[in-house]
């Protein structure tokens, strides 16, 4: 099992997870941050930390967000690796609630 980010993270990116991961395994692009499958050790710990609830086990994805198993897969593979906490994105509140992100997703990797 591994975890994955979805829709939710987009145009958010709070990287709270990204500081409690004992693994490094999250990557950072653009608007969003996502998880490497493969570094994964699957503890949970990044769940809690997401205020907008955009983490989950390969088990509970929503079906709807099958695909982000792969945007993660793919992206963390081109994305540099974020170890610390960084202020979320401006406009992290206001897209919070939105939901169907999917068309806002920027592939290039974080700053």
């Amino acid at each position: 099992m591994a975890f994955i980010v979805a829709d939710p993270c987009i145009k958010c990116k709070n990287t709270d997870c990204a500081e409690v991961c004992p693994v490094n395994a999250f990557h950072e692009g653009k608007n969003m941050v996502v998880i490497d499958p493969k570094v994964c050790i699957d503890c949970r710990l990044c769940v809690d930390e997401c205020p907008v609830g955009a983490i989950y086990s390969d088990e509970e994805l929503p079906v709807d967000w099958l695909d982000y198993a792969e945007i993660n897969a793919i992206y963390a593979k081109k994305w540099p690796v974020i170890k610390s906490k960084k202020e979320p994105l401006p406009e992290s509140e206001e897209f919070s609630q939105v939901q169907n992100k999917r068309d806002l997703f920027d592939p290039n990797p974080g700053d």
